[in-house]
């Protein structure tokens, strides 16, 4: 403890606002007003470890002067206590401090004495403002008699108010204090073992208990509890010993009363809780506390607030019979126990879900709905017909149970927009379900609730998210389905997808039916294949096909454009992109069913444009002539540093010169030359066919793939062996076979090909041939080679050239006999994709044509194969068999 400090006559004056600083209290602060910076530098840094400060508390100006004794600057206190004159020369220094001479500064009379027990000074950067950080011990009381400005702070004349040692030993021979003293030691005592018992502290102050003054120990204990500034103005101004030891006790006490109350609330909790229930003691006490205050009827009960969410939910009568069971286990039930939080959470799931909610559906308008699938989809009549087909039969019987439409086509051709366009004519709400890569029953139907972590399953979620129970449901990729060990998720969709079923559809985690039958689902699929067979069986499919290249280029000039151009800030203003060289990019850098990586093009050509329009130099110099400001407001401001967040353009400058002045530079116009710097080199050339072809043993076919048709081509070699056949190119059984017999069937008639000599027996004698499928990291299967293998492996065998311009499909039999195959439309496509005049087809595909646009058609010739005479249309100058050859 520090020692008795001799007080100087005059201290500077350091205010606490709202706080009080205690004898024996030690205090850390930081100063960084320039007023408190001044006093700590003169009265504290300069005078080393000899400098002495008064810290005197300072009220809010808010509050009613009345309340205590208040000192005028340059006067005494107003409370008749003591007037002193003002001194000449203060009220120049209030009119600096900017300061009304009427104002009164709320300062108490009575103030502490202080010293520093550790001075750091530091630097702020950017701004280099000094500050100060102060440990200060209090020393003393003492009286404000005068309150002086000195520079940036205040000084005063004080009067010390600490009592002398004579004082003390008069005091100590009165019974009343010693008989506080004792009574404020013993309670002094029961709080240090309190403490003790429950923080393992306190054997520095029993030390302090034995040594100090009791006087000097009544402020230290109460300046270490929190309570309230009139309490600690209290205490300040409690001069006479015999009040401030009876002040102090009562605090302690008081503090001991609440440590006590605290540990019996705590206690009460605990005995409540069992071992493995410890995580939930806060929650008890915050319980507790509420029961020993008595205003825990003042708050909603949650599970009030959840019953009557139940109530208007409009359950069904069963359901409601059930969840009624639900919700009085959960009320009897602690929020501590391992089952509550499920149960709640159920019961909230049950009340979110939407039982009677529904979406009004709008008087249907036909036309509307034409125009609203026409404005958002270029082409696809066939498809946008049967949607409109279904509308109309909605309008007619509104409770229809209408079949389940599923799109069908590559990626990019607008499948997901159909969807989303139907709901939108129908008025309903849209929900978009995504089954790619599903492979768990439980994502369909649920999780039950025994298992931890259980949630419903994608279709109730998508129904409690949405809010109605009429809404359309898209599933999106059903094909991209899977299966394992956690069930099949396809078969569960058979009863979400059968309008005799889905009516008390039973969710595991919900465990109640829930009608779906008002539900309008659509679903989408790349391709059919992997869709079983049952539940391909309860949809609609419809094909959507490739998009032509005028079809995307109308696309393109309609929707692409505009959206991109809108996604990257750009207008016509800025970039052209002439329909010419939107078909030049459609020819030289997309071949693709859909639309997706022609968007993705344009992208590129808008960020090219985007980023030579950010980079432009043509900025506008704003004028920096300020007119003189007439607000002496803005004049400080400016006169202080302050930072003009805003630019101000002059009256004078006319609107066109600055509108002249942001003009930007001239639209940027794509041509072939910007498309090679944005784009790179074209990645499609149609030369690509003929090069192809130029050698024999080449042949150009089509296939089928989840992404639309493609061209493949067949390479075959022969080399000197042992009659061997090799086939690579990553391919399945299907086509292995059919090589197989393309090979049998030429070796059987190798004769009438004239690819043997006469009284030759064994085509294949002392030489292999090698059959390869490019793009080897592609798997391939099917029959639908057929026809191209044997064109291939007559043309190796006889060194004839086939046709650049000739592509073909189709399944051959043994026999010589050409089959039907599938996806000849995406084939047909394919090929005028790839600049091919002239399709080879089978015979029984013509009836596939019908879907073929006919602007396609119009540019190709399509020959049809019954049999494999059609070897004569596929060779430069005919097929070399001999005259009269039946094949």
């Amino acid at each position: 403890m520090a020692e008795a400090v001799e007080l100087p006559s005059r201290l500077g004056i350091l205010a606490f606002r709202n706080k009080v600083l205690l004898p024996g209290a030690i205090i850390r602060i930081r100063c960084t007003s320039p007023s408190s910076v001044k006093l700590v530098e003169q009265e504290l840094w300069q005078r080393e470890e000899k400098g002495l400060i008064g810290i005197v508390p300072v009220r809010d100006a808010s509050e009613s002067a009345s309340v205590a004794p208040v000192l005028y600057p340059g006067g005494g206190t107003d409370s008749g206590e003591r007037n002193v004159k003002s001194q000449p020369g203060l009220s120049d220094s209030r009119k600096a401090d900017g300061k009304s001479q009427q104002e009164a500064v709320h300062w108490h009379t009575r103030g502490v004495a202080a010293r520093a027990l550790h001075l750091s000074r530091g630097v702020e950067k950017p701004s280099g403002r000094v500050t100060y950080t102060v440990v200060l011990e209090g020393l003393c009381r003492f009286r404000v008699m005068e309150l002086n400005s000195r520079g940036n702070y205040y000084t005063a004349r004080i009067s010390p108010l600490d009592i002398t040692k004579a004082d003390m030993e008069q005091a100590q021979q009165d019974p009343d204090f010693v008989s506080l003293a004792r009574q404020f030691k013993v309670t002094a005592v029961e709080l240090i073992s309190v403490l003790e018992q429950k923080q393992k502290t306190g054997g520095r102050t029993k030390v302090l208990l034995e040594t100090v003054p009791v006087h000097k120990l009544a402020d230290i204990f109460v300046a270490s509890f929190e309570i309230s500034f009139e309490e600690q103005l209290c205490m300040l101004d409690s001069i006479d010993l015999k009040v401030r030891l009876s002040k102090a006790t009562e605090l302690v006490d008081r503090h001991l009363q609440s440590i006590r109350v605290a540990e019996k609330i705590t206690q009460k909790v605990e005995g409540q809780l069992s071992k493995s229930q410890r995580e939930f003691l806060l929650r008890q006490q915050m319980r507790a506390i509420k029961e020993e205050l008595g205003d825990n009827d003042d708050d909603e009960d949650d599970v009030a607030v959840l019953e009557r969410k139940m109530q208007s939910a409009g359950m069904p009568a069963n359901i409601w019979k059930h969840a009624q069971r639900e919700l009085r286990r959960l009320k009897k039930m602690q929020p501590q126990q391992p089952g509550y939080s499920s149960s709640r959470v159920y019961l909230e799931l049950l009340a979110d879900l939407p039982w009677q909610n529904a979406t009004e559906e709008q008087k249907l308008d036909l036309r509307a709905a034409k125009e609203r699938l026409d404005s958002d989809h270029y082409g696809l009549v066939k498809v946008k017909q049967r949607i409109i087909e279904y509308l109309a039969v909605r309008k007619l019987k509104p409770d229809a149970r209408g079949p389940i439409l599923c799109f069908v086509g590559p990626p990019g051709v607008g499948k997901t927009s159909l969807a989303a366009s139907i709901s939108a004519a129908l008025g309903r709400k849209f929900i978009r379900i995504s089954l790619g890569g599903v492979k768990d029953e439980a994502d369909i139907r649920g999780h039950r609730r025994t298992y931890i972590g259980s949630m419903p399953g994608r279709l109730i979620d998508g129904i409690k998210r949405v809010g109605v129970s009429n809404p359309v449901m898209l599933l999106d990729e059903i094909d991209k389905t899977g299966s394992d060990v956690r069930g099949d998720p396809a078969s569960a969709l058979l009863e979400v997808l059968d309008p005799e079923q889905n009516k008390t559809f039973n969710d595991h985690y919900l465990n109640v039916p829930y009608d779906l039958s008002k539900v309008i689902f659509v679903a989408t699929a790349n391709k059919v294949q992997p869709i079983p067979p049952p539940l391909l069986d309860r949809m609609e499919v419809i094909e959507l096909p490739g998009y032509t290249p005028e079809e995307k280029a109308r696309i393109a000039m309609q929707y692409l454009i505009p959206r991109v151009m809108d996604q990257h800030g750009l207008s016509s203003e800025f970039l052209q992109i002439s329909e010419d060289m939107v078909k030049l990019i459609i020819q030289r850098y997309t071949r693709e069913a859909g639309v997706r990586n022609l968007e993705r093009n344009l992208s590129a050509l808008a960020r090219a444009a985007a980023v030579k329009v950010a980079e432009q130099d043509n900025a506008t110099a704003v004028s920096k002539d300020f007119h003189q400001f007439t607000s002496p407001v803005e004049e400080s401001r400016l006169a202080e540093g302050a930072e003009v967040e805003m630019e101000v353009i002059p009256m004078g400058v006319d609107n066109r010169e600055i509108s002249n002045a942001l003009q930007v530079m001239s639209p940027l116009i794509v041509d072939e030359t910007m498309l090679e710097n944005v784009l790179g080199p074209p990645r499609y050339d149609d030369r690509e066919t003929a090069e192809r072809v130029s050698n024999p043993g080449v042949s150009v076919g089509l296939v089928w793939t989840a992404f639309g048709g493609e061209v493949q081509f067949v390479e075959a070699s022969v080399m000197a062996g042992k009659g061997e056949l090799r086939l690579t190119g990553q391919l399945g059984d299907v086509i292995k076979e059919s090589a197989q017999i393309a090979l049998t069937w030429v070796r059987a008639r190798a004769m009438e090909l004239n690819l043997v000599a006469t009284g030759e027996i064994n085509l294949m004698e002392g030489r292999d041939i090698h059959i390869h499928f490019p793009a080897g990291a592609v798997p391939k299967d099917g029959p639908s080679a057929g026809v191209t293998l044997v064109t291939a492996l007559v043309s190796l065998l006889s060194q004839k050239r086939m046709r650049a311009d000739t592509a073909m499909t189709g399944e051959m039999t043994l026999r010589g006999l050409v089959l039907p195959v599938g996806g000849v439309k995406d084939k047909v496509l394919a090929a005028h994709r790839y600049g091919i005049k002239r399709v080879i087809l089978p015979e029984r595909n013509l009836k596939d044509l019908v879907e073929v646009p006919s602007a396609v058609l119009s540019n190709l010739e399509i020959i049809y194969a019954k049999r494999m005479e059609v070897l004569e249309q596929a060779f430069e100058g005919g097929c070399p068999w001999r005259q009269r050859a039946r094949l």
